[in-house]
């Protein structure tokens, strides 16, 4: 992973701190693993605006990508990496022994000519995809199923993994990416290593001009609306706005957002705050 600076040649290019796509192999994806995608505008279906500033962009293709890696014990060989529009993370196109091809998430580390495989009893290697209750204690991995079957949800962005802390009767624990404790079924699947392009988050746009052209509209500041439009709007001057808030009053800092009672809370061992035990 590489990030290159630009020199200051033009206004754009003064701060812009782009990716050198060193890892990236070819910019032509995929024909067959490519489908339409038609942009919203921030329209809901009847064509009213329910999100404000989106709107433009590039157009884009969705690749198709393989977060289940159901396809079981069959060796495939990394053939590209690539760049997509649709996440932060890179992909790997894998040509399977039978012909089949198909995207998955490229870890950090993996070339074109690697040799990954998916299955129950595949060795903990780098892009390999097993159950949890196959790998070694301090695994780090990356695209985790929460359910069996459902497909890898959880660390799927740029640079993103968890490590595999202990093993239970039942559950495999986890530290997620934001320092959280979690239990998640032993029986899910995962993907060994670390997301690609870990360098993300240290890039700069440079310019505005960028965020249009990824379909993001310039942001109106609730401070400089009037009260009518906006709690933070109104007051003489500069006015601070007081305590950061949304449009609709939800506050900003410290307003617990969680459902009390979910369902879920009996996985999360320690929260990332370190707060919030499981009973």
């Amino acid at each position: 992973m590489a990030l290159r600076k630009y020199k200051p040649v033009t206004a754009g290019t003064r701060w812009r701190i782009g990716n050198a796509y060193a890892e990236v192999t070819t910019n032509v994806p995929e024909k067959s693993l490519v489908e339409f995608k038609k942009g919203t505008g921030g329209r809901n279906s009847q064509g009213r605006r329910s999100m404000r500033y989106i709107g433009g962009g590039h157009k884009k293709m969705y690749r198709i990508i393989d977060f289940k890696r159901d396809k079981k014990n069959i060796p495939a060989t990394v053939a590209t990496i690539e760049y997509d529009p649709n996440r932060s993370a890179f992909i790997a196109l894998l040509n399977y022994a039978d012909g089949e091809k198909r995207y998955i998430i490229a870890p950090q580390g993996l070339t074109v000519g690697s040799k990954v495989e998916s299955g129950d009893a595949v060795a903990p290697e780098l892009g390999n995809a097993l159950q949890l209750k196959n790998m070694p204690l301090g695994t780090v991995v990356h695209n985790i199923e929460m359910q069996p079957g459902q497909g890898g949800k959880i660390a799927r962005s740029a640079g993103a993994s968890a490590q595999l802390s202990n093993k239970e009767e039942k559950y495999a624990i986890l530290k997620m990416p934001s320092g959280e404790l979690r239990k998640v079924l032993i029986n899910c699947f995962a993907t060994v290593g670390v997301a690609s392009n870990s360098d993300h988050s240290l890039e700069s746009k440079g310019k505005a001009g960028r965020n249009r052209w990824k379909g993001i509209k310039p942001r109106n500041r609730g401070v400089a609306m009037n009260p009518v439009d906006h709690p933070m709007g109104g007051g003489e001057g500069r006015a601070s706005g007081g305590q950061p808030r949304s449009r609709t009053g939800m506050y900003s800092r410290g307003l617990k957002t969680r459902t009390k009672g979910k369902g879920s809370d009996k996985l999360i061992i320690q929260r990332k705050n370190g707060g919030k035990l499981a009973k």
